[in-house]
This record gives C-alpha cells, structure tokens and sequence, in this order.
C-alpha cells in the first residue's frame, strides 16, 4: 500500500514573503562548493543564495551532504573549491570568528549548551559584561536574558541550570544565543530531531518571528511536515549534488521525496507476504500500570503486528514488558508455548526474542565503538571460546549480515557516530540477526532516518517477517502501521483501545479510525474493528 503523500493544505505556510528561489543575489550565497573526504566527493559543485526574511528546508537522505554544506557556510569546514559570500562580502574559508563577524550562526543538531551553568551564563559565554570593579555585572546578564527569552516566548528563571530544562527549550535558548550576537543568517541541523512533540510548535513560533525580523535561516529536517509548517522554499541535495531549488508552493511533497531519492515514493513499501498460522508469541494479560486492562495478543509465524498510539500510550511500556526490560504487574509472556520469567532480558534472548529500542543512540548502539563490535555485542559469547574472541568467526557472521542488510561504510572498523542514522539502525538490526531470532520486537524502527533508508528498512522488516518471524512493530508513522502490518493494535492509555485487521487497515477511513481510538473521541469506533486473537 502506497502512502498518501498529498499535501495538507491546512498546514501550508499562507503568510510567506515571495520567494526568488537561487536566481537572485542572496544575503548568504554558496558558490560551486564542492568538497570530499577520503577520495570520496560529498559536495559536487553546491551553489545557492539565502534570502533576507526567508526559510529555506535543506532536504535529502542521510549521506547527501546537508550537514556538511551547513558546516561550510558556517566557517566550520574549508571546501576543496568554491566559496561563500555574506552581503556580497567573501567568507574565510574555515573562519567560524569570521563568519560570527559577519553575523552566520549554526544550531547543531547535538547542542552545544554548557548543563552545568545556567541559562544567562549559556547567553553571555564569551562576552561577558563586567561592572566598574572588572567583576561580572551578573545583574545585566540576568535582566538582558530575561528580555531576551521573553522576546521568544519563554518565561523562565535565567538562573536555573540549563541541564534542567527540557531539549526543546534548550534549543530555543541556543537560538536567542545566537541571535543575540547578532546573527541575521542562522543554521538550524535537524532543530526538532530531539524534541518533544508538544515543544515543537513553539519552535515554530520562534522560527515564524525571526524571519519575520529579516533573518534569513536554513534548515534541516526529514519531516515533510516541518517543511510544510516552517519553509518558503525547498532545496534537495542528492548524492552531493543540487537537484532541486524551488518555492514550497510549486511542490507537493511526492516531488520532493522523488527529488530526494531519485525514485518514485510508491516504491518505498513493499507488500508483505501471508503469515503463517503457528502462534510464535502470546501475551496474556499482561498488566502494565496499576489499574489499567490487562493487554492479551498473539502474533504467528511471519506476521507483522502494528502497534499505534499516541506519544505515552504504552507501546514502549508493552515492548519492554515482554522483552523483560520491564517488570509488568501481573500476566504472562510465552514464546513457542513456554512462559518467560518476567523481568529477565537474558532469557528473553535465550528464547530467541529480539529488541530493537527507540532510543537507538541512547539505548540502541554505543557510538564510541566500530561497526563490529557494536554488531557483535548481545552475542559475544557466541563468537568466543574460554573467554577468547574468534574474531575470524566474529568477522564472518557480521559481515555476512551487514552485506545482506546492504549497510553503506567504510568497513567493519568505521565508528558508528560516522555513520548515517539509516546505517546505524541497520548495524542495530544486524547485531540480532547473527543467531536465530524468532520474535522481533521494533520501537520506532525509522526514527531519525531519512526516506530513502527508511525504504530500505523497510524491506528489511517485511523480509525478516518473509522468514518466519513474528513481528511487533510500533510506530508513530501512520503510513508504515497502513502499509506494512498484517494487523494492528491501538493503544491508549497503557491498554489496547482497538483493532484493526489487514481489511480494515486498506480503507480510506483507517486513519481515521486509528486517530480516534488513539484519543479516545469515539469509543464507539471500535464496534468497527475486528477482533483476531483466537
């Protein structure tokens, strides 16, 4: 099933400025900007323009080489060839002070804020105002940021420790730093990747008053949502080269995602193939908090079961109690018609059970180490003998795996952090598919990763299942709970609120249906569902 991908026209920005897309003199231009890593191009001649009081979505897959142009136009990185101009004037090739000067600031996607002082200490780091003594004039610094946070919406104590407030505010703090140093052109990497949903529409807020202020911003999502909500106009990089630069208005978003991966987007979900009826996994009754219904499922051999929700439905809660990473309250986990001891990983592994978190940087894979290693992790003992690592074996079994799993790297040896996040879940799946696996429990499988990777995952998840294992896969994406589960379970509330089967899932009305047993607006929906559990 194909996802629907036409636009939302209620969300389409209606009070943007015109738009002259790369052919008019910008405030910030790119000119031929190529550069390369290791032999290999990742910028093949970018050239663009920002506009004053515009923004500008940086679209394209991991690997396209957004971040990288973004480090460049920032003074971060030096190119191999090209340049960049700020109002006409050249920017010094790898001078991030030059390029402060000329009023360019970057938002990285991992924050640079210092936790442990406090958010006027985050504003003025750097450029400290001292009172008559040389002492710090603490008192400025406080009544300034206070003026400043409250310019964008944030009525917050400037002593509190930045630590302690939420990343999405965080983000914001970081982007009053910047403007407060007098940034006009603003870099904003991935501005949402982190942040809570009910926190992103105040980020969009603040976008919404900047470029209203004149500033110009570039940003970098993999949200066609965002793009709708935040951008003017849409730039599509595409193995290091600009194949699109146009007006949001004159694109719908299946252009910018065949832009993006040089493909149609019907392609991206393939069909999965009929399960089989051999009940591979049972949940019964298992209780998740105090006082809620107690969840009983069943999946068979090769299906996928879907698990939708909104954000605190349950869906990790549910994932993590059968994985036994979390104790339940009451009932039963049964795998091949033997009961699992609750709260034990170890045996869950040893019945063939498989997690791949949602969290994959935090809980997923350790950045720090290398492919193999990261690969090889829950099944080390497998590949030694009295203590001793066979690294031949090791090396054989993952990379047999990581092959069929079509990961893009440099080898074995290449740390995780350098990897795309579409490589990096891969490397997550492929670290369980070195031995037998018979239940795969996936928690926001294409989180973080771009659409072109997500296809692949895809392909990835409806094969395992092709095989013969039983899937349960949550996921906030309503197109791949449509497209790709045999059946789907809605949770709301830490309890199973409906539904639906492989039927009901191909109807126009199905994420409809989902939404609303999901918020609980009309109980009566679930007379609609059909119940398969036998």
């Amino acid at each position: 099933m194909a996802a629907d991908t036409q636009p939302r026209t209620t969300a389409v920005r209606t009070d943007a400025p015109p738009v002259a897309g790369g052919a008019s003199p910008g405030i910030l231009e790119c000119t031929d900007i190529r550069i390369g890593f290791g032999g290999i191009p990742v910028l093949k001649g970018i050239s663009l323009a920002l506009e004053a009081g515009t923004v500008t979505a940086l679209a394209g897959e991991n690997g396209a080489g957004k971040s990288t142009l973004m480090k460049i136009a920032s003074g971060q990185y030096r190119p191999d060839a090209g340049h960049v101009s700020v109002r006409g004037e050249r920017l010094a090739a790898g001078d991030i002070q030059a390029a402060h000067r000329l009023g360019v600031a970057i938002v990285p996607q991992e924050l640079a804020s210092i936790p442990d002082m406090t958010v006027y200490e985050n504003l003025f780091v750097g450029r400290e105002p001292l009172a008559p003594l040389g002492l710090l004039d603490r008192r400025a610094m406080i009544r300034s940021a206070r003026r400043d946070l409250a310019a964008f919406g944030l009525d917050l104590d400037p002593s509190v420790r930045m630590g302690s407030l939420p990343v999405g505010i965080r983000q914001i703090i970081e982007i009053v730093k910047a403007t407060g140093r007098g940034a006009r052109i603003l870099l904003l990497d991935e501005p949402t990747s982190a942040i809570a949903e009910q926190e992103v529409e105040r980020l969009y807020g603040v976008v919404r008053t900047l470029r209203d202020q004149g500033v110009a911003m570039l940003f970098t999502t993999h949200k066609m949502e965002e793009i709708r909500a935040m951008a003017d106009r849409v730039v599509v990089l595409r193995d290091g080269a600009l194949v699109e630069d146009r007006p949001l208005a004159e694109l719908s978003d299946d252009d910018i995602v065949t832009a993006m991966i040089g493909r149609e987007l019907e392609d991206m979900f393939p069909e999965p193939a009929p399960h089989g009826e051999d009940v591979v996994l049972a949940v019964r009754d298992l209780v998740l908090a105090e006082g809620r219904a107690p969840v009983s499922l069943q999946v068979r051999r090769g299906e996928i079961l879907g698990l939708a929700g909104l954000v605190g439905a349950g869906r990790t809660e549910l994932l993590e109690s059968i994985f036994g990473m979390r104790r339940a309250r009451g009932g039963a986990v049964v795998v091949h018609g033997k009961p699992l001891p609750a709260g034990n990983p170890a045996a869950a592994i040893g019945a063939r059970v498989a997690l791949v978190p949602e969290d994959r940087k935090g809980a997923g894979a350790v950045l720090s180490m290398n492919v193999l290693d990261n690969a090889s992790l829950p099944r080390i003992a497998d590949f030694s003998t009295a203590g001793w690592i066979n690294n031949r074996k090791r090396t054989g079994a993952v990379g047999g795996v990581l092959a069929d799993l079509r990961l893009k790297s440099r080898g074995l040896g290449q740390s995780m952090e350098t990897l795309s996040g579409g490589n990096q879940q891969k490397v997550v799946f492929g670290r369980w598919l070195t031995g037998p696996v018979d239940v795969l429990l996936l928690d926001e499988p294409t989180r973080g990763v771009d659409v072109g990777a997500r296809s692949e995952i895809y392909r990835i998840i409806v094969d395992l299942a092709a095989r013969g294992m039983a899937v349960i896969m949550a996921s906030s994406d309503m197109p791949e709970i449509l497209s790709l589960a045999h059946r789907a379970f809605v949770l709301r509330d830490l309890t199973v609120a409906g539904e639906l089967d492989r039927a009901a899932l191909a109807l126009p009305s199905a994420p409809e249906t989902i939404f609303r047993l999901a918020s609980g607006l009309d109980a009566s929906t679930q007379k609609d569902t059909k119940s398969h559990e036998h």
